[in-house]
């Protein structure tokens, strides 16, 4: 399969994610861990639902992935996210060895990739992170665009 193709698929799969946190009042972010071409993990924001700051998309999907796989390494795995992460999540993908980061669009206040920082690009970690950024970059900004206009209307 084409890669981009394959890109699209999961991505694909993050914004429905990303609807279902919208949904829950959650910021719309979704997330997918893939190994082998295979879905090992999703997640979507539940910061608010749970009570819990970690709980971004990219932190569910990497603990989903990993009581899938019984290992906190993530070897091989390719995480898909709706929107740039943030630095907390960065510093958990090092940790668990993600191979790469594939997001949608990008994040002006808080990227940690590209946007605001460019954390992998620093060389100091012990682990590096290839990343493709702009993958349906239009649809996941604009499920973004949409629940803060809807949040400021309500408001």
């Amino acid at each position: 399969m084409d890669m981009l193709k394959q890109h699209a698929i999961f991505m694909n799969l993050a914004v429905e994610l990303a609807h279902q946190a919208a949904d829950k009042g959650e910021v719309p972010v979704g997330a997918v861990i893939v190994r082998d071409s295979q879905v090992i993990g999703t997640g979507h924001n539940l910061s608010i639902v749970n009570n819990d700051a970690t709980a971004h998309a990219e932190i569910v999907a990497m603990r989903n992935a990993s009581k899938k796989i019984r290992n906190y390494r993530l070897i091989g795995c390719d995480l898909y996210v709706t929107i740039e992460p943030c630095t907390m999540c960065v510093g958990a993908m090092v940790h668990a060895r993600i191979n790469r980061i594939i997001f949608g669009a990008k994040e002006p206040r808080a990227g940690a990739l590209q946007s605001q920082f460019q954390l992998l690009d620093d060389g100091r970690f012990n682990h590096s992170i290839d990343v493709i950024g702009g993958i349906l970059a239009d649809e996941c900004s604009e499920i973004m665009s949409k629940f803060f206009r809807e949040k400021r209307r309500k408001n």
